[in-house]
């Protein structure tokens, strides 16, 4: 039987957990995905936003970065309407918000995985929780990245929905120390160690 963290508790949330979650990744498409999945769960389960994923990629346009930043007032009306995706007018909007902002961090930065990676030094954090109940909400990196979302205009990017996007895309790998995929974690942040992602 495969040994996971406690939290995954169905298929889907078992097949995200063992494809996903914790997998170093530095692709400017994923991480603008994650970056939108996180801050529309806030207040809500994660399995609701996974449910919800595939009506996410037909609404904002596969998540093209350039695409999103193009959304008009009327197409934000028209999502208000699709019962495929959260239906809070914020969160849509702050999608559009977020594509703007991350257009800049890339002119900036060259990518915005080279923005975000920067926080951690391009390394994952290793670290190897008896229990994911230890696993901290946010931590003095999150709280950084945050701040440093914020400065370009990025919404729904509180310290918490950071760590949660750390978590996601393998920033820091809080796999529990007992899951089998903590190690298969780690020997891919190792691999993937100072490599800065290119436009």
């Amino acid at each position: 039987m495969t040994q996971r963290c406690t939290w995954a508790t169905s298929e889907a949330l078992a097949h995200y957990h063992d494809k996903e979650w914790g997998v170093p990744s530095r692709d400017d498409r994923h991480l603008f995905e994650m970056l939108v999945l996180e801050g529309a769960q806030a207040g809500l389960s994660w399995s609701t936003i996974l449910n919800k994923r595939e009506g996410y990629r037909r609404a904002f346009a596969g998540f093209d970065v350039d695409a999103v930043a193009r959304f008009t007032p009327k197409q934000i009306d028209a999502l208000m309407l699709d019962a495929s995706i959260v239906r809070n007018r914020s969160k849509l909007e702050s999608v559009v918000a977020n594509a703007r902002a991350v257009q800049q961090i890339r002119d900036e930065h060259g990518s915005l995985s080279n923005f975000v990676w920067s926080f951690v030094d391009q390394t994952p954090i290793q670290n190897s929780w008896t229990s994911y109940q230890h696993a901290p909400a946010s931590t003095e990196v999150s709280d950084a990245l945050s701040k440093g979302l914020k400065a370009y205009g990025c919404k729904f990017v509180g310290t918490t929905i950071c760590y949660a996007f750390m978590q996601a895309i393998g920033m820091v790998n809080d796999h529990q120390g007992d899951c089998e995929f903590h190690a298969k974690c780690a020997a891919l942040g190792k691999k993937g160690r100072n490599r800065k992602a290119s436009r």
